[in-house]
């Protein structure tokens, strides 16, 4: 009697088990009309996302707790100014009081967000010695606008691993006229190589209110300014000053809010980007109207797609001032010069190429002590209106160039304008003792050839002498002992 009850629960067990594959087969092969034992493209790979999006969650720091909360809760909810600011890391301005609408003054509130931020003591490493990492903590604008009547300044030096994000800032009308909205910097006297590192500011618009600036940066390391419209400005956009590495992209910046044409563009002031500082990038960066665009005073910085149609060069504007004689260093290619130039005081190892100039925009070469070595300026674009513009000049007010040394303009593209070169090209044929060809209209530095190369071609069986009799004035001569028909092909060079 048990073996036969033993076999009916073994046999029931069975049944059920089958009934189960059934009812697994039959659901698969119901909604996908596939071949039992077969999936259907991407079955595997769906199910995989299906099974990842239960367990996976949104990295928020939260204090420990026996309760789990709701995802809405992990990852939305606004901490209040009184939870410890070392049990998460994004500072919600909203929650200590900031006015998201802009209409009541939210210093106060947003300085307090920075404090809590900056008080921290969470060294993780991986920073440079004597700044600690404050494990990317973020101050969120949520979206919002802020009025502001004092700088936001950084409240504690020697920290990094930092970011403000995600809103808008506007100056009040009482804001300090040399303030800037973001201020990166700490107090004169400190003892630290650098005091800020690694901190970010995305996504941000800056309302300067015509008084002040927009953002400074002073002796910070690794800074990034990604994705920031900087309007209203008087005195800089941006200012970098010392420090490291400040890699400014993906931006707008731009006095009057216009798009070209503006009717009060004769009085654009201010600086868009002032750099004051070493090893920084400027790429895809919009200037669109300030008296100058970009004015660079440091060593090895770059330009990259940067478009700068700021004051126009006709009203008193420059769109990228260099300014270091004597060490130059910089490298601008792929960009916009509109309607407005390029100056470079006694420039010293600087490429310009790829670039593209409209509006009969040029490159000022200007002697401050007469030197400029390792130049190039090759493989640019210049459009102009027939005018008679030089595609590169030299202010030489201050006394001429003396020193040469190393520099190439050629191979740039021309229209509507006149070009100049360090190398030029010419024939002449006739029959004579004396031969000239006049490079002065293309040769950028006056009565200063380098280099000759010529070859004298006569035909029949005539074998003249020849030589170079004179380079003076830019205009070279070559003589023959006798009177000989021939042609004759010069190619000059002022950089060698």
């Amino acid at each position: 009697m048990e073996i036969t009850m033993a076999r009916r629960a073994v046999m029931l067990s069975m049944v059920i088990l089958v009934g189960l594959v059934s009812l697994i087969v039959g659901n698969i092969s119901g909604r996908n009309l596939s071949p039992v034992g077969q999936f259907p493209s991407g079955f595997y790979r769906d199910h995989v996302r299906k099974m990842q999006s239960l367990v996976r969650h949104d990295s928020v720091s939260l204090p420990p707790t026996s309760v789990s909360p709701s995802p809405s809760l992990a990852t939305s909810a606004s901490p209040s100014p009184s939870e410890n600011p070392s049990s998460r890391r994004v500072y919600h301005v909203t929650s200590y009081g900031a006015d998201p609408t802009g209409k009541t003054d939210s210093t106060d509130a947003l300085i307090g967000a920075l404090s809590d931020a900056f008080n921290q003591e969470l060294s993780d490493g991986f920073l440079m010695n004597g700044i600690v990492n404050l494990g990317g903590a973020e101050i969120d604008l949520e979206g919002g606008t802020y009025s502001i009547s004092r700088p936001l300044r950084l409240p504690i030096s020697g920290r990094g691993n930092f970011k403000i994000q995600g809103g808008t800032l506007k100056a009040s009308d009482n804001f300090p006229a040399d303030g800037y909205l973001i201020d990166i910097s700490s107090a004169p006297a400190h003892d630290k190589e650098y005091d800020f590192e690694y901190i970010t500011l995305r996504d941000l618009m800056l309302d300067s209110n015509f008084t002040g600036g927009g953002i400074q940066v002073i002796n910070s390391l690794r800074t990034t300014i990604d994705n920031c419209y900087i309007a209203h400005f008087n005195t800089n956009g941006i200012l970098v000053q010392g420090g490291h590495e400040t890699y400014i992209r993906n931006s707008f910046l731009g006095q009057h809010i216009t798009a070209g044409s503006d009717p009060g563009e004769r009085n654009f002031s201010g600086t868009g980007i002032n750099l004051m500082s070493n090893d920084n990038a400027i790429t895809d960066v919009v200037i669109f109207s300030a008296g100058i665009g970009i004015m660079i005073s440091g060593q090895a910085n770059t330009l990259s797609g940067v478009h700068c149609y700021n004051k126009a060069t006709g009203f008193g504007g420059t769109g990228i001032y260099l300014k270091l004689p004597g060490l130059t260093q910089t490298r601008i290619v792929n960009c916009y010069l509109d309607y407005t130039g390029i100056v470079a005081e006694d420039p010293v190892q600087l490429h310009i190429s790829s670039s593209f100039f409209l509006g009969d925009a040029f490159i000022l070469l200007k002697s401050i002590h007469g030197a400029v070595n390792g130049v190039s300026i090759v493989d640019n674009m210049f459009s102009g209106f027939g005018k008679g513009i030089e595609i590169v000049q030299l202010d030489q007010s201050n006394g001429p160039f003396r020193k040469v040394d190393q520099v190439v303009v050629d191979r740039n593209v021309v229209n509507g304008m006149n070009i100049k070169s360090t190398i030029a090209k010419g024939s002449v044929q006739g029959n004579g003792s004396s031969w000239t060809v006049d490079f002065s209209p293309t040769l950028l530095f006056p009565n200063l050839i380098k280099n000759v190369q010529y070859s004298l071609s006569t035909p029949g069986s005539s074998f003249p002498n020849h030589a170079l009799r004179n380079t003076s004035n830019n205009r070279v001569v070559i003589e023959t002992d006798v009177a000989v028909s021939a042609k004759l092909l010069i190619i000059v060079d002022q950089g060698v």
